[in-house]
């Protein structure tokens, strides 16, 4: 099972990141390590001496069968649901790697970072890229989101990281991130939404 996720896929997101309106060329990819995954309802443990942990609410979509250079056109046919996932962050260490021009792995990659809710089938969907979801923390919306925005739609992505990795049934792929992140606590509540359905609940220890 790999973690596949997306940076820079949100114009706003990215002016807030670096301070500038751009699109990337090309979808920026990376990954998260198996030992990340998080999701049942489980706890995050905020991790100690790597600095302030922001949450990234991002939809997770699941892939569901075998696929390598998949045709744009038949990308949909690679994925079978959808969820809310949090892509924890340490932003402190993630300025530094890239300052350095290093690898985000960890910054990205630490354990629990990638945590998903509760998936929901595309057959219950009427179209991908016309979803709202949403992050509460202890009651209050500090996320707001629509798939509509990606600036590389899902089946782009889908395509495009088939080129370079073989998909396979269970891989997770986190789409980016819209404006509005933010940094967690200790004791804070986080439930993730998609439309008015909760997907997403956990604690922050």
């Amino acid at each position: 099972m790999k973690i596949l996720a997306v940076g820079m896929n949100y114009i706003q997101h990215n002016k807030e990141l670096d301070g500038a309106l751009y699109k990337p060329k090309d979808p920026v990819i990376f990954s998260k390590v198996d030992s990340a995954l998080l999701k049942n309802g489980k706890p995050f443990f905020i991790p100690e001496s790597i600095g302030s942990i922001d949450y990234e609410t991002e939809l997770v979509v699941r892939i569901c069968k075998l696929g390598k250079s998949i045709p744009h056109r038949f990308a949909h046919r690679y994925y079978d649901a959808v969820t809310v996932g949090i892509d924890f962050t340490a932003r402190d260490l993630q300025r530094q790697l890239r300052a350095e021009g290093k690898p985000w792995e960890m910054c990205k990659s630490f354990d629990g970072s990638a945590v998903i809710g509760n998936w929901i089938n595309m057959d219950e969907l009427n179209n991908i890229q016309n979803l709202h979801f949403h992050l509460d923390i202890n009651g209050n919306t500090v996320q707001n989101g629509f798939s509509g925005d990606m600036i590389f739609k899902v089946d782009e992505l889908i395509a495009y990281i088939s080129r370079f990795f073989t998909l396979k049934t269970g891989d997770l792929l986190f789409t980016g991130t819209p404006v509005g992140v933010g940094p967690v606590h200790i004791n804070d509540h986080l439930t993730g939404w998609i439309d008015n359905k909760k997907v997403l609940e956990f604690n922050v220890k």
